[in-house]
């Protein structure tokens, strides 16, 4: 039987990203899939009803839900909408599982398959299908350009007949995926680049890109890509050398989140106050927290002349090209299933099992699971 795609608006408060570009659904139908969206899904994204040729839109997102086998989402489903949803159908997003436990139990009960493509691994055969990382490459370049809004200073040397202007000094604090791309995109501006990261093996990454990469006297490599976490002493060395380069710093761009846990906290109040007026942070770790213990998530503040820049979903203030990146995303995730139109998984890939949330009753994730039933 021919599987159904369908694709709904998102309802998330500010959310402008889609799941499906009209290229994603092109190809999709190419594959023998039935293809269905909920009328003007991708006006958000800039993508009008007209351009997904042979696709059919629907009024109603009961209508959609009823017909529904597979759901593509950027953000977990509420549970109105997990309610519309067909037993035993098939719902792959980004699911933020620990912000949405009730929405989580709700899609167990109802014995619906869940795909978190944040749980994607992050093994080679699988980087195409790396949601983190091309939602973390858009905030990358998005928080320098927010930066370079909000700063008092030009990026670039300017050399003018009013004198030489200096280049700004910039900081990135975090060298994952945002943070190479704001490296990046701040030596395109013209800034002098430093970065920081507590995994040593990060530096070739940093110097590649022409930025200046902060030695400390540890590393800290942890599991799956990501930090782990610092001793007592090892966080006070860390901080007393950051100091100084924080306080050099026109510009300071924090990027440390880990998946599913607060974001540590780098630059304390008194980091900001050694800081120079005028001087601006841009922390895109704020929506695990922030690491400036001053970020209030959402909102631009100022404390003693320091600009502290705390936004919230930063790849969807990019909605054309997120959508893009993340369509194709679960595009190679979805696509190895479908064969001749119908859905057939592989239960003993790697990928299919470390992305599988609830499935048949029960919460595959053990972490989540833990949350919501405890040790059993």
């Amino acid at each position: 039987m021919t599987v159904c795609i369908a694709v709904p608006k998102e309802l998330t408060p500010g959310e402008r990203r889609i799941a499906l570009v009209p290229e994603i659904a092109s190809r999709l139908l190419k594959l023998g899939a039935t293809v269905i969206i909920e009328k003007t899904m991708g006006d958000s994204a800039y993508c009008s009803d007209a351009d997904y040729k042979q696709i059919q839109c629907l009024e109603s997102a009961n209508e959609l839900y009823g017909k529904a086998d597979v759901i593509l989402r950027v953000q977990a489903p509420s549970l109105a909408e997990i309610t519309q949803m067909k037993t035993g159908s098939i719902v792959i997003g980004l699911m933020t599982p620990h912000l949405h436990l009730e929405e989580i139990k709700q899609l167990r009960d109802k014995s619906i398959t869940c795909f978190a493509m944040e749980l994607i691994p992050r093994i080679s055969r699988a980087q195409s299908m790396d949601a983190l990382s091309s939602q973390a490459s858009v905030a990358g370049y998005k928080a320098v350009i927010m930066a370079a809004h909000l700063a008092s200073v030009f990026f670039p040397m300017l050399t003018t007949a009013a004198g030489t202007i200096r280049p700004a000094k910039v900081l990135i604090i975090g060298v994952g995926v945002a943070g190479l791309q704001a490296i990046a995109t701040a030596k395109r501006l013209g800034a002098t680049v430093e970065a920081y990261d507590v995994r040593a093996a990060t530096k070739e990454q940093v110097q590649s890109l022409g930025a200046k990469f902060i030695d400390m006297p540890f590393t800290a490599e942890g599991q799956g890509g990501y930090a782990r976490e610092l001793t007592a002493e090892e966080k006070q060395q860390q901080q007393a050398l950051l100091a100084k380069h924080i306080a050099a710093a026109h510009i300071v761009i924090t990027t440390a989140a880990i998946p599913g846990r607060p974001s540590p906290k780098i630059i304390p109040k008194t980091m900001v106050e050694g800081m120079m007026p005028g001087s601006v942070i841009v922390d895109i770790a704020s929506e695990g927290g922030g690491n400036c213990e001053l970020t209030e998530p959402g909102k631009t503040i100022e404390y003693q002349g320091v600009t502290i820049h705390g936004p919230l979903n930063v790849p969807s203030q990019t909605p054309y090209h997120a959508s893009e990146m993340y369509s194709r995303n679960l595009f190679n995730f979805l696509s190895p299933m479908l064969k001749e139109g119908e859905l057939n998984m592989d239960w003993n890939d790697e990928i299919i099992t470390s992305s599988l949330l609830t499935h048949q009753g029960e919460i595959k994730h053990a972490p989540t699971r833990k949350l919501i039933e405890g040790e059993q």
